[in-house]
Parts: C-alpha cells; structure tokens; sequence
C-alpha cells in the first residue's frame, strides 16, 4: 500500500487548525512535512483518508487527540546551552541583589535541554540562595521527555565537562549511549503545559524570561500578544532572552535592548 497522499485542501486545513490551537503560522509547500508526521497516526485510527482525521480533530468532541495532533506537527528543536551568550548574561543577572527566590522561566522549554541548562548555571550560581525555574511547553509529549531528563549523549556537545560530571549520570549497560540529569537537580524544575497563545496560568512573576526561538512560527500580531502576556510576568528590571535571530522591533516598547536578542524591563 502506498503512502496515504494529502490534498491541497486538506492541508490548508491542517494550517488553519494550527494556527488556531497554537498561533503558529505554518508556511505554503508544508505538505509533504504534514503527512510525514500524520500519516502513522491515520494509520493507527484505521482511517482512509486526512479528511477523515480532520474531521475527528474538528468535531471538538476528542481534545486528547487534539492535542496528539499539537504534539505531532510542533517542532521541537534544542540542545544544552544553546546560545551561549544567554548563559553568560544569566550568571551576571542572578548574581544581582534580589528579594525573595530568584525565578526563571524557560516559557518554551522543548524536551528540557534549556530548563537544565539553567537548572544548572542557577545552582552553580547561586549555591545556597534560593532559586525556582519553570520549564514550560505546548507539547505534552516533549514535556514527558523534560520530566525524565534522559538524553542520547550526541545532544551535549556543547554541555560543560565540569557540568557533566557534577549534574549528569552516564548510561550504563542498555542505557550506554544516554546520559541521565541526576535526580536532585531534575526535582529543582517543575515542568507546566502551557500554551502561549491563550491567557496564561498563574505562575507568578520571574527575574529572567527565556522566550527563544519560537516567535519565528508566529505572525507579527501574534507575537505582539504572546510576548504582551510574557511581559506581564516578569518583574521590573527583569530580563528576556528571545533567540539570536529574533527581535522585539514593532513587537514591543515595554522592555528595552541591552545587548543582541536580551531586554530588560524597566
């Protein structure tokens, strides 16, 4: 049997659906990257056709399955300590004088390689002081994989050896090949499903916001409420890191630039 072909039709469908449960704006000529993630799902459900898995996604009467359909046509790209000049500013950020925990949030945490990435440059740190860090993500199957911590050992290149050591067990026998964050530093991160596009949760104020490379999937007025409602979460003088190639021109004046892709709030 070949492979289950989609029509322009049923495509545009599918980007209508995305954009409207997450705000992403998926670009023309995607076909091919849709049934290529959808197509073991139709499959699965016995059914013969995208139109006929559209209509179960549009009947509103599955939500679970709404959400397997997120989980699958979301991209999830990330690694350990991604960007490093973040890392470095976030050092100089939680060594300044601060009442209460210092908060962090990696509002698009993926699989959890930025969220342990801060977990660890936090207690390197800030040792004793006290320090609290949400992971958060749409995806509640990128999010199970946050919450175990285990990683193929190809994805931490560019993790420090010093780190490594102190924070990371290596796999052994059947998990040879695999690296585990160890469990005390796993506990220190609570991981939240939270989607961006709608109001969010009540998950407090931060000192520093990472919100990287996931405004690139959203059109301009989506990014000007998605960022409008990151911003009401982060404290005065609290700063957010968006990706390298990202930028808050014509997004917003509420924070101001410090140095390339970090602002800081007033």
């Amino acid at each position: 049997m070949g492979a289950l072909a989609i029509t322009d039709a049923e495509f545009n469908q599918f980007r209508r659906f995305i954009f409207e449960a997450t705000g992403i704006s998926m670009a023309n000529g995607k076909q091919a990257l849709v049934s290529g993630r959808l197509a073991r799902r139709v499959a699965h459900l016995q059914m013969s056709s995208y139109g006929e898995y559209l209509n179960l996604l549009g009947s509103g009467k599955d939500q679970a399955e709404q959400q397997v359909a997120v989980d699958l046509l979301t991209t999830n790209e990330t690694y350990f300590f991604r960007e490093p000049r973040h890392f470095d500013a976030l050092r100089k950020a939680a060594a300044e004088p601060c009442a209460g925990p210092f908060r962090v949030w990696s509002a698009a945490c993926s699989s959890g390689e930025e969220a342990y990435s801060i977990a660890m440059t936090l207690s390197d740190v800030l040792a004793e002081r006290s320090w609290e860090l949400l992971g958060s993500d749409i995806s509640s199957r990128v999010l199970a994989r946050a919450r175990r911590g285990h990683y193929p050992l190809e994805r931490i290149d560019r993790l420090p050896p010093t780190y490594l050591k102190r924070f990371c067990l290596k796999g052994q026998g059947q998990h040879e090949g695999t690296m585990l964050v160890e469990r005390q530093l796993r506990q220190r991160v609570q991981f939240l499903q939270v989607n961006l596009n709608q109001p969010l949760p009540p998950v407090g104020m931060f000192d520093v916001i990472f919100l990287r490379n996931v405004m690139i999937y959203f059109s301009l007025e989506t990014k000007r409420q998605v960022v409008e409602r990151v911003l009401a979460q982060l404290k005065p003088g609290g700063y957010l890191y968006v990706g390298h190639s990202e930028t808050l021109n014509e997004i917003s004046q509420a924070v101001r630039p410090v140095a390339p892709s970090i602002y800081r709030k007033p």
